[in-house]
């Protein structure tokens, strides 16, 4: 004997979401057969009798739709529509139509990035921040870090540069306060522009000033910045909450009053010396910029600069390091830190260490522990960070997740990416993020960039490789410049000679390698980049003389020689 039992369905945005709920449903024990129409968001379901409703509606629930009982065709209102209201699955509708409800918890790139494409897709948000508007990267992160470097790199062309027979240098003064004002007030301009202002002229967009916290896997508990709770429903989530700097567990450093690269970049004055704990990115940036500006600098490696990666990047910038006068302390660890008379004293294994100022720029880790995310099903690995899949979906599949809370690379512009994926995805769409081509640049001077496989991670892979690297002295705008420090390495595909990884210690670095990029995204072979124009005299001739060398000896072509 079977029943037919009907439910309206909120939350579908094309007939893709109405397949995956007749699947759901099929899929569901003693359910026959079910007819799910997307225009009429309703799905017609003929089951065996005594199924329980509410199974079938958690099913679809599950989805990340919301679900009401309703009446069959031909059927008066009984059971099944009296318990609708016990039920409670659906959003009201206005008009008959259903407005999905995207719940963003941050402000930051992802966030953002998020936030727009859901109203764009036709949805309705609230954006909730429990501090600044514009996450890290305007605040505290990308923007006044690389004023500050780029402030720096002015500092130290004027007292030392490759022309100084022909041009005078000068000790430049060095007026921290203005060169900080200058940089805030660059930071509060683009997070206005970019970030306040866009919020405050999008009528879909409801920004709440709180934190947030899950209730369920559909309600957060928002405590208000200014009193009070609110619970928020929502159809959809995208958590966004970014991270912050990791704190090193070494004894008597939380007794300290230490930098992370937040007081770091806010800071009133250069000090006259300053220790760095670290050896990647936000490390290697702030100390050289530091240096430049006037610091006396001793940066720790727990065992040498970007160990992570192709030891070739770690040399070249250690070297460019020591020639400016940077102590570079290798395979150096502190043991235990303390301060006192305004002065660090900082045990290592290689002596004591004195310093005026400590920086730690150790890493980020998420700032999700406080979302009780156990009450919405949404999983972490070990770190904390949110496990997400290509689609940016967490273990709960209404409830996403993008940007430096997630597992995925620590870099906004992937974050962006990442938010708009998520919102065409919680929005019926089908976008995934790939990140085989994803470019990488650190900026020092020289920079550092990479893009695709290493040698040693195409290893790992299964995949034989052929490389060539080309010294800068081989480039001519590098020539031109008097300025050869660093690199360009190529990494190919045994047999092939398919283009799958490039690294470049250079100056620009960063400006070469999105077209290694785009080489790679087009499966170019490094004979085909060989054979491609490049204007002369560009550092991004680099790639094509590095491609040239996997058949030629360039140091035997002449200038422009194709």
């Amino acid at each position: 004997m079977t029943e037919a039992i009907a439910l309206h369905i909120d939350g579908m945005t094309c007939t893709s979401c109405a397949e995956h709920v007749k699947q759901a449903l099929e899929n569901m024990p003693g359910v026959r057969s079910a007819n799910v129409s997307y225009p009429e968001g309703r799905a017609e379901i003929e089951a065996d009798a005594g199924v329980k409703v509410e199974l079938l509606v958690a099913a679809v629930t599950a989805l990340g739709y919301r679900a009401l009982i309703c009446d069959p065709p031909g059927k008066p209102r009984g059971q099944l529509g009296q318990a609708q209201a016990s039920l409670g699955a659906g959003a009201k509708r206005s008009g008959g139509e259903h407005t999905l409800h995207i719940a963003v918890i941050g402000s930051g790139g992802a966030a953002m990035a998020g936030a727009l494409k859901a109203v764009e897709q036709g949805a309705k948000v609230t954006l909730i921040e429990r501090g600044t508007i514009g996450g890290t990267c305007v605040n505290v992160g990308c923007v006044p870090s690389k004023i500050m470097i780029r402030a720096a790199h002015i500092a130290h062309l004027r007292r030392e540069s490759p022309f100084d027979e022909g041009i005078a240098s000068i000790t430049p003064a060095i007026d921290r306060s203005k060169l900080l004002a200058q940089q805030q007030a660059r930071v509060e301009e683009l997070r206005h522009a970019k970030y306040e202002s866009i919020l405050n002229g999008h009528p879909a967009i409801a920004v709440l000033r709180g934190e947030a916290r899950f209730k369920d896997d559909h309600h957060l508990v928002v405590r208000l910045s200014g009193g009070g709770e609110r619970v928020v429903a929502f159809d959809r989530c995208l958590i966004a909450v970014g991270g912050r700097p990791a704190t090193a567990p070494i004894p008597g450093l939380k007794d300290t009053p230490y930098w992370t690269s937040t007081e770091a970049l806010e800071c009133p004055a250069i000090p006259k010396r300053l220790a760095v704990i670290g050896s990647s990115a936000v490390a290697v940036e702030l100390a050289q910029a530091f240096a430049r500006l006037g610091a006396k600098v001793t940066l720790l490696a727990r065992s040498t600069l970007f160990s992570r990666e192709d030891p070739a990047i770690g040399h070249a910038v250690t070297a460019a390091f020591r020639a400016e006068g940077i102590e570079v302390l290798e395979h150096t660890q502190a043991s235990h830190v303390d301060h006192a008379d305004g002065e660090f004293m900082l045990a290592t294994n290689r002596g004591e260490l004195r310093a005026d100022a400590l920086l730690v720029a150790t890493g980020r880790v998420p700032n999700t522990y406080d979302l009780n995310l156990e009450a919405a099903g949404v999983e972490t690995n070990a770190q904390g960070a949110i496990v997400v899949d290509h689609h940016l979906r967490t273990s709960c599949p209404h409830i996403y997740a993008a940007g430096d809370c997630t597992d995925l690379p620590q870099f906004v512009y992937v974050a962006a990416a990442a938010g708009t994926r998520a919102a065409i995805n919680m929005t019926g769409g089908d976008a995934a993020l790939d990140l085989t081509t994803l470019p990488t640049v650190v900026f020092t001077d020289p920079q550092v960039a990479t893009v695709g496989l290493s040698e040693a991670e195409a290893h790992l892979k299964g995949i034989e490789t052929d490389s060539r690297t080309l010294t800068l002295d081989n480039v001519p705008r590098a020539l031109a410049n008097f300025d050869t420090r660093g690199f360009i390495k190529l990494v190919a595909e045994a047999g092939s000679g398919r283009l799958i990884g490039v690294l470049a210690v250079a100056p620009e670095a960063g400006e070469i390698i999105q077209t290694a990029a785009l080489a790679i995204r087009a499966r170019m072979t490094v004979q085909e980049l060989a054979d491609q124009l490049f204007p002369y005299l560009t550092m991004v001739e680099g790639l094509k003389l590095a491609a040239q060398t996997f058949s030629k000896d360039v140091a035997q072509l002449s200038c422009c020689a194709g």
